[in-house]
C-alpha cells in the first residue's frame, strides 16, 4: 500500500512579513537590554538640553522679539521678527554693529596666523629636525604660552605700553618721558602681536609632530637626483606638511575669532571693536536680538573654519606614508648656524613667556611703574592693608574677594571637571559598547557641537537659555549651577573623545566574564572598567581643569558678584584701573594653570608637547 507524503508547507508573504518582525523585535529586545543603550538615550537627551538647547533658543532670539522691544519692532514679545536681522545687517548703523566689527575680526585672525606661521614652521623644523641644543625642554618650554590666558599678553603689553587714553598709573614708557602712541599701544598692531605670540605654540605643536613622522627616503632620493634644499623643502618636504600646516591655521583662525580678553583690553581704549568685544556690549546694553545675530555669524564662522579643517584632514590621508625607524627623517646638523638658531629660541621664549610673566610680576611690586630702584619695591600690593583702591583696600593675599574668587574657581572648575571627566567615559562606553551605532554617532555629533561655538557665543546661548525659567527647570542666571554646566558642556568634545580612545583601546572579555558571574553594570564600572581607564578618566579630568581655571569668554557673562571667578575678578580690577591688583590675580591665575600641565605631566609620565601635540 502506497502511503501518500506529506505535503510540503507553503510560505505566504505574510510569513516572510511575520519573520521580519520577529527578527527586529529580537534586535531591539536585544539593543535595550544592553546598559549602554538605555545610558546612551540618557546622555543624548542630557546634551540635547546642554548643548542644542542653548543653541537653538540663540538662534530664535535672534529672529524672535524680545521682552522689551515690543514698542521698537510693533509685535508682541515672542513672535517672529526679522528687526534684528535688519539691524545688523542693513540699517544705518550696520557698519558700525556688524560689518567694521568683522572686517577687523578677520583682518587681525589672518594677519595673526600668518605671523604665527611665519614664526612656529621654523621653530617647529629646529625642535624636530635639528640638533639644536636643548630641544627637548624647549619643545615643553615653548608651549608655555598655549597654557596660558591670552589676555597675560594683553596686560604686560599695557603695562609697559600705556598711556594717557586710559586713566590710571601710567605705564612704563610714559613713566620714564616716552608716551607711545596709541597705534602702539591700542588696536590693531598689539592685537596682532599677542595672538601670534600666543598661537605660535599651537603651530609648534601640530607642526613638529607632523616633521618627526616624515620619511626621510624621500628626501634622499631628491638629494641624490641633485635636488637642492630648496627644491627639497616645496617639492617634497611642504606637500606632505601641508594638511597639518593648513589645519593649524584653520583651528587658529576659528580660535581668533572666539577670543575676547585681548581685544577687551587693547582695543577699547581706542573703540577698535571686533565681534567678540561687539557682542559682549549688546548683552551689557540689553540687546539680546542683535546679540543673538551676531553670536550666529560667530557660529557660522566656527563651522566654515571647522569644515575646511575636515577638508584638510581628508587630504592629509592622501599623503599618508608607512615608515619604520630606518626610514625616519635624519636630524639636520645646524653646524655654524646652531648658535644663531639657538639665540632666536632663546629670543622666542624671552617674548612669549619671560617677558609677560617677568612684567606682571614686577608691576606688582613696583609703587611707581618703571622706576627700578629697590626703594620703590613693595610688596603691599600682595599682603598691604589700606590700600588707596577703593572697594580693593588689602592686598590680593590677603583680600577676602581673592579667596573667594580663588575658592569659587577651585570647586566650580573642579566639579566641572569631574562631571566632565565622568560624562567623556560614559560616552565612550556607549559609542564602543553599544548594538546601535547610530546612537553612538549621534552622541559623538552632539557632544563634538560645542567646538564649533566661540565661548561668548555659548555662553550668550546659555544666557538666552537660562536666564528665565523654563517648564521644571529654574532660572539658573546669578547662580553657580549655570556656570558648571556650560563649562560641562564646552569641554565635552575633548572629553568625549578621550574617552572614545580608551574604551576602543580596552577588550570587552573582562566585563563579559564579570556579567557572567552575576556583576551587575555599576559594579562592572566600579571594579572594572574605572580602575583600568583611571588614566584616560584622569586626563579627561585634569586638562578641563586647566582649561575652565584660564577660561574668560565663557563666564564673563554669566558670572556674577556671587559667583565671581578669578578671570571675572581681574576684569572687573581692570575695568577699575586697579592695575596692579589685576596683574597680580592674573599672576594667581597662570600658576594655577601651569600647576596643572604641570600635574598633568607628572601623572601621565609623559611629555607634554608629545601628548598635546598628539
Amino acid at each position: 500500500m502506497e502511503v501518500a507524503a506529506p505535503e510540503r508547507e507553503r510560505s505566504t508573504p505574510l510569513d516572510g512579513v511575520a519573520k521580519t518582525a520577529s527578527s527586529h523585535g529580537y534586535r531591539l529586545r536585544v539593543a535595550f537590554g544592553h546598559p549602554a543603550t538605555i545610558i546612551g538615550i540618557i546622555l543624548l537627551a542630557v546634551f540635547g538640553y546642554l548643548i542644542v538647547a542653548p543653541v537653538i533658543s540663540m538662534l530664535l532670539s535672534g529672529v524672535q522679539v524680545g521682552f522689551g522691544d515690543e514698542a521698537k519692532t510693533g509685535q508682541s514679545a515672542g513672535s517672529f521678527t526679522n528687526h534684528y536681522l535688519q539691524r545688523v545687517f542693513t540699517s544705518p548703523v550696520a557698519s558700525i554693529i556688524f560689518y567694521t566689527p568683522l572686517l577687523n575680526t578677520i583682518t587681525i585672525a589672518v594677519v595673526s596666523v600668518l605671523l604665527a606661521l611665519m614664526v612656529g614652521i621654523p621653530t617647529a623644523w629646529l625642535l624636530a629636525r635639528t640638533d639644536l641644543p636643548a630641544r627637548r625642554w624647549f619643545a615643553t618650554a615653548l608651549i608655555v604660552p598655549y597654557m596660558l590666558p591670552a589676555w597675560t599678553f594683553a596686560l604686560a603689553w599695557q603695562t609697559i605700553f600705556k598711556n594717557r587714553t586710559v586713566a590710571g598709573q601710567l605705564g612704563w614708557f610714559e613713566a620714564l618721558g616716552w608716551a607711545p602712541p596709541n597705534w602702539l599701544a591700542y588696536g590693531r598692531v598689539p592685537i596682532v602681536i599677542i595672538f601670534a605670540l600666543h598661537l605660535v605654540p599651537f603651530v609648534i605643536l601640530l607642526v613638529s609632530n607632523a616633521m618627526k613622522n616624515l620619511p626621510g627616503e624621500l628626501d634622499d632620493a631628491a638629494r641624490m637626483l641633485g635636488a637642492g634644499t630648496s627644491t627639497r623643502w616645496w617639492r617634497v618636504t611642504f606637500p606632505l606638511l601641508r594638511p597639518a600646516i593648513l589645519s593649524a591655521a584653520t583651528l587658529m583662525f576659528a580660535k581668533a575669532i572666539g577670543e575676547f580678553g585681548v581685544a577687551y583690553v587693547l582695543g577699547l581704549p581706542v573703540d577698535f571693536q571686533v565681534l567678540a568685544t561687539t557682542l559682549y556690549q549688546s548683552i551689557s546694553t540689553q540687546q539680546t536680538g542683535i546679540a543673538g545675530v551676531l553670536a550666529a555669524v560667530m557660529v557660522v564662522l566656527g563651522a566654515l573654519s571647522l569644515w575646511v579643517d575636515m577638508r584638510f584632514l581628508r587630504e592629509a590621508r592622501r599623503f599618508a606614508t608607512v615608515s619604520g625607524r630606518a626610514g625616519a627623517a635624519r636630524t639636520a646638523r645646524l653646524k655654524r648656524w646652531r648658535a644663531p638658531a639657538l639665540l632666536a629660541v632663546c629670543t622666542l621664549f624671552a617674548l612669549s613667556v619671560v617677558a609677560p610673566l617677568g612684567t606682571l610680576l614686577l608691576s606688582t611690586v613696583m609703587r611707581v611703574p618703571g622706576k627700578f630702584s629697590l626703594d620703590n619695591f613693595t610688596l603691599d600690593y600682595w599682603v598691604g592693608h589700606q590700600l588707596p583702591t577703593a572697594g580693593f583696600t588689602d592686598g590680593v593675599l590677603v583680600s577676602g574677594a581673592t579667596w573667594g574668587a580663588a575658592w569659587n574657581t577651585l570647586w566650580m572648575v573642579g566639579v566641572a571637571a569631574l562631571i566632565t571627566g565622568a560624562l567623556g567615559l560614559l560616552v565612550g562606553y556607549v559609542v564602543v559598547r553599544s548594538p546601535v551605532p547610530l546612537l553612538g554617532s549621534a552622541l559623538r555629533a552632539v557632544t563634538f557641537a560645542p567646538y564649533l561655538v566661540p565661548g561668548l557665543a555659548f555662553a550668550v546661548a546659555y544666557l538666552s537659555l537660562f536666564a528665565v525659567p523654563r517648564g521644571p527647570i529654574p532660572a539658573l542666571y546669578g547662580t553657580a549651577a549655570i556656570l558648571i554646566l556650560i563649562m560641562v558642556a564646552d569641554e565635552m568634545p575633548f572629553a568625549s573623545r578621550a574617552g572614545v580612545s580608551a574604551m576602543m583601546q580596552l577588550g570587552s572579555e573582562a566585563e563579559e566574564a564579570a556579567q557572567s558571574l552575576g556583576a551587575g553594570w555599576l559594579r562592572r564600572m566600579r571594579t572594572i572598567l574605572v580602575p583600568i581607564q583611571r588614566s584616560a578618566l584622569a586626563s579627561a579630568t585634569l586638562l578641563p581643569f586647566v582649561s575652565g581655571v584660564q577660561g574668560l569668554s565663557l563666564v564673563i557673562i554669566l558670572a556674577t558678584p556671587g559667583t565671581q571667578l578669578m578671570t571675572t575678578l581681574s576684569m572687573n580690577l581692570i575695568d577699575f584701573g586697579y592695575t596692579h591688583a589685576a596683574n597680580a590675580v592674573v599672576v594667581l591665575i597662570c600658576a594655577m594653570a601651569l600647576g596643572g600641565a604641570w600635574a598633568a605631566q607628572r601623572l601621565f609620565r609623559s611629555n607634554l608637547a608629545d601628548g598635546i601635540g598628539g
